[in-house]
């Protein structure tokens, strides 16, 4: 049997320190496990801090605080279910587009309004059941709407449904979809342009209502859907203009 040689000792050394350090790494790898499945199962309960008025110190309100939304008229119910009627028809008038038209600068402009004005649908539609208001509106309040701002010439009304302003009539809608090439590119824009002039009625007419649009998100809204379709109604007139030449 072979003894061992003191010049083994020092290995046997580094093995043993090494061993030692694997060991720490591994405790100290358990106990941050530990610590984070620790915070992870009791989390702070969370702060809730609601800014003071000017001049006034915060206040800090309880862990089940929920938020609440503002209040909002019966006028900005009314808008935005009105508007939803509006935007659908605006949406039909552009699906006419593909099959009645090869102008390549209307089609982008109609898929433009087509998309924008069904993503409008959908905000309107939410906007109106976190609030609890059906989406669509009373017949009885289309009968008494103002309709100052539609363009009527012509127009036996007597004959006519209730729309909102600016909206196309059966008749219009029809001639719409009889026409083709260049007729068709004319009645389209005459009829945006009428349509969009309707929308900028609804929301001025809403922003004269005393207490009506004060809710910051109704706000946005309005004041984005005025300033689109003021730009959109700008490109359309250029457009007629290039189509009326011969």
């Amino acid at each position: 049997m072979k003894a061992f040689h003191l010049s083994g000792k020092p290995k046997l050394r580094s093995m043993m320190r090494v061993v030692w350090r694997s060991g720490l790494i591994v405790a100290s790898t358990l106990a941050a496990s530990f610590s984070v499945c620790a915070q992870q199962a009791d989390p702070a309960p969370p702060v809730v801090v609601q800014p003071g008025a000017p001049g006034q110190p915060t206040r800090t309100l309880p862990p089940s605080t929920r938020a609440t939304l503002p209040p909002s008229s019966a006028k900005d119910v009314e808008f935005m279910q009105g508007m939803i009627t509006h935007h659908a028809q605006a949406v039909e008038m552009t699906a006419l587009i593909e099959s009645r038209t090869e102008n390549k600068d209307l089609r982008l402009l109609g898929a433009r309004i087509s998309h924008s004005q069904s993503e409008e649908i959908k905000f309107m539609k939410r906007w109106l059941e976190a609030r609890g208001a059906p989406t669509e509106m009373p017949m009885a309040k289309m009968a008494g709407m103002d309709m100052s701002g539609m363009n009527m010439s012509g127009m036996d009304m007597s004959k006519q449904p209730m729309l909102m302003p600016g909206m196309l009539t059966p008749k219009q809608m029809e001639a719409l979809r009889n026409s083709k090439g260049k007729e068709f590119d004319r009645l389209f824009l005459e009829g945006m342009i009428q349509h969009h002039g309707g929308a900028l009625t609804m929301v001025k007419d809403l922003f004269d209502t005393a207490g009506a649009g004060q809710d910051a998100v109704l706000f946005n809204f309005t004041t984005d859907v005025d300033s689109g379709q003021r730009a959109e109604i700008r490109i359309m007139q250029k457009m007629l203009e290039a189509v009326a030449r011969p």
